[in-house]
């Protein structure tokens, strides 16, 4: 099952949903009594991608997280954007991270839940970031964290977990995770698609596969309550908690179960995607941002794309974009310009000239990266990882430096979508309005920043088909 490309309706239709009326009743009965605030550490701007009308905050203060935990509200983000950080860099700032929370927890008196929001393609620090949470929290606080639940399910970019294999579909399939591009990943490649093998991969065999704790699809469709509390409440030593998930329903009834083990005394850290963040927190679904909400003051100034993911779903989705008839400036970033001594600065001054004449005459400038990956050496995910950073900063820093104000800004991929928002916006607390499309989530930035009250689309590089893209841009340019 976990080597072929498979239909989605094989999976989908073989295990029936259980009554929605019953897990909507179960869980709201056991939300109840649940007092914690939930922090969700966001890995790249794109966990958001669920929820809607709650904050982001793009640093990691005590005072910054004393004030997440005392305003309205059941959640809020907190920005890391770890994936592009060195694995030395996101041990110290999950180490800061966990230190200022502790202190903003007692200082407020507020308790809280902890996730971390990772790549629901598998992709990012793992398990570095979530030990480290583990280590310095229970060195900060009297708790002792039991486990650690594995979720990366997200409905809307089709990664579902059936049979513990997680899938990522492609077109009208889905693809074994470990089968898929992402899998290969320059910096953060891995070879499993069975989860439980995945954590035995990943954290180099301390928690075996055997050992990992499972959660069926048929245990949750079939709202066998009992039975997985029983297993919940069996776990110990930061043991690893796989859960299965194909639809949000099973989602609401693991919320339901994991919040009565919480309940009976259990402490659980998370590494999810964005699937479980909207559950977990309650927040209920609302339709897609309309024109009129994504560009509520008309301006007769265009817009500006900025793409600097490399998969080829998002060079699929630029190609289709760039062949639309619409008022589109491409422009391309040379990124082999990194190459020679000064090229990147010269090559950012020459898109930034041409991206702002496009702005100025009405049309959107869409500037993109070229579509060649480079490396610096094969077998560096280090330095990979470094250059690509080199790279997007300076993808990054025509935003910082426009002196002209676009009527929308778009960013393709995590890293890029991250530094735009926060190196060149300067955003230090954002507004969720929603999404404008499936998956890809919209900020309000805040008074703070360069361009206030800009609507900033973070559209993840994994996200959409091939015309979701183009769909995006076509209806925020909109007349």
């Amino acid at each position: 099952m976990g080597n072929v490309s498979i239909m989605p309706a094989a999976l989908a239709d073989s295990i029936p949903l259980p009554d929605g009326e019953r897990v909507a009743r179960e869980l709201a009965e056991v939300r109840q009594g649940f007092g914690r605030k939930i922090v969700v550490l966001d890995d790249d701007p794109t966990g958001v991608q669920t929820v809607h009308d709650v904050p982001v905050y793009t640093d990691w203060r005590r005072e910054t997280l004393a004030r997440g935990l005392s305003e309205p509200g059941s959640m809020f983000f907190v920005l890391t954007n770890s994936r592009g950080f060195t694995a030395e860099e996101t041990e110290s700032a999950h180490r800061e991270i966990g230190e200022h929370l502790a202190a903003a927890s007692e200082e407020t008196g507020v308790p809280f839940l902890l996730v971390s929001r990772g790549d629901s393609t598998l992709r990012g620090h793992y398990p570095l970031e979530t030990e480290t949470l583990r280590r310095t929290l229970e060195e900060q606080l009297p708790v002792r964290y039991d486990g650690e639940i594995i979720m990366p399910y997200f409905q809307e970019g089709g990664r579902l977990t059936i049979g513990n294999v997680h899938y990522v579909k492609t077109g009208d399939q889905l693809v074994p995770a470990g089968m898929t591009e992402f899998a290969r990943d320059t910096t953060f490649a891995y070879s499993a698609s069975d989860l439980t093998d995945w954590c035995e991969e990943r954290i180099g065999g301390r928690y075996p596969a055997g050992g990992v704790t499972v959660l069926s699809l048929e245990e949750l469709r079939g709202l066998e309550y009992g039975a997985m509390l029983e297993k919940l409440m069996a776990v110990r030593d930061f043991g690893k908690v796989v859960v299965n998930a194909a639809d949000d329903r099973d989602v609401e009834v693991f919320v339901t179960v994991l919040l009565r083990a919480i309940a009976a005394g259990k402490e659980f850290l998370f590494r999810c995607a964005a699937g479980l963040v909207r559950v977990l927190g309650g927040v209920d679904r609302r339709p897609l941002l309309t024109r009129a909400e994504l560009r509520p003051e008309d301006s007769q100034l265009g817009g500006l794309v900025i793409v600097g993911s490399h998969v080829k779903k998002t060079t699929d989705q630029l190609e289709c974009l760039l062949a639309a008839d619409l008022a589109l400036y491409p422009v391309c970033f040379d990124v082999e310009t990194v190459l020679v001594e000064g090229g990147l600065e010269r090559e950012r001054d020459r898109v930034l000239r041409e991206a702002e004449q496009a702005i100025r005459s009405g049309g959107t400038a869409v500037v993109y990266t070229s579509r060649k990956a480079l490396r610096a050496r094969e077998d560096s995910a280090q330095e990979n990882l470094n250059l690509s950073v080199r790279i997007s900063r300076a993808l990054t820093s025509v935003v910082e430096k426009l002196t002209v104000r676009p009527g929308f800004l778009v960013a393709k991929g995590g890293i890029t979508s991250s530094d735009v928002g926060i190196r060149a916006l300067g955003v230090r607390r954002a507004w969720v309005l929603g999404q404008a499309a499936p998956g890809v989530p919209v900020w309000r930035t805040g008074a703070e920043s360069r361009f206030p009250g800009l609507s900033y689309v973070i559209f993840p590089g994994n996200v959409g088909d091939v015309n979701t893209l183009r769909d995006v841009v076509q209806k925020l340019m909109e007349p």
